[in-house]
């Protein structure tokens, strides 16, 4: 696949008989063996697998036309079920953000402690590396203009993580795959930077909590407090750079203590 300079979303489109064949049909992408020191590639599963219930890569082409190595896999008896993929720009050229030439780089995670605290949750953000936080605190700093290139959630005690899931907003109107808590959702080291954020509660986690998320954003713009399954992004678009996530326990008397 040839590619001009510029941000792109593949999706490997959702195929209702995938959950029976192992994910097939299957797509990975890759640079190619030659040539591929200008295409970046940050997939939204950890073990760069795109089966046919959604998932999706996101691929940077720094100076184009640039090559995309496509490889695909299906089962032999299922010729005809080849994936459906979905590539969408996000960013031109012209519009690929860029760091400031002064801005040191990303500072690497720090080491692990013997009983480190288990934070709510964790975002790679621009010049600092990976943050952690606790629910009902500011993840990133509102005013440094540093945006945060993706974001994970845990789970707190009570909820299944399976009734947390989140995603983030890549363009207009175009949002990541979903993914539940514990799962990282959008790149990392790539400086690409998120336009904001959607939380759902499902499931019992619906039923038991309230979940609020408020955003800031580089140029000094806000939006939220968004509530379950509301989008929360800035009428600009502008990059992500720090996200609150308030959980709140329903109770039977009305009162509510938050997380």
């Amino acid at each position: 696949m040839t590619l001009p300079a510029g941000l792109f979303c593949i999706v490997n489109e959702v195929n209702p008989a995938a959950s029976q064949n192992n994910g097939m049909p299957g797509v990975r992408i890759s640079p190619p063996p030659a040539g591929g020191q200008d295409v970046e590639i940050s997939g939204f599963r950890a073990d760069g697998w795109m089966n046919a219930g959604g998932d999706a890569a996101l691929v940077r082409i720094r100076k184009g036309p640039a090559q995309v190595l496509v490889t695909v896999y299906q089962l032999p008896n299922m010729p005809d079920a080849a994936p459906k993929l979905q590539v969408r720009q996000l960013l031109t050229a012209a519009d690929m953000p860029v760091a400031p030439a002064n801005a040191p780089a990303a500072a690497p995670a720090p080491a692990a402690a013997a009983a480190p605290e288990v934070m709510d949750m964790m975002a790679h953000i621009q010049t600092r590396g990976d943050v952690g936080a606790k629910f009902g605190t500011w993840m990133g700093e509102r005013g440094s203009q540093n945006w945060i290139e993706g974001f994970a959630l845990n789970a707190p005690q009570g909820i299944n993580p399976a009734d947390l899931s989140y995603q983030a907003v890549l363009g207009r109107g175009w949002l990541s795959p979903w993914v539940e808590a514990g799962q990282y959702c959008g790149s990392r080291g790539m400086a690409l930077p998120l336009l904001g954020l959607r939380i759902r509660l499902s499931g019992e986690a619906a039923e038991n909590y309230e979940v609020s998320c408020s955003a800031s954003f580089v140029g000094g713009t806000s939006a939220g407090p968004a509530g379950n399954d509301e989008t929360c992004e800035g009428d600009t678009l502008a990059p992500l750079e720090a996200f609150q996530i308030t959980l709140t326990p329903r109770t039977r008397r009305g009162g509510k203590t938050k997380r």
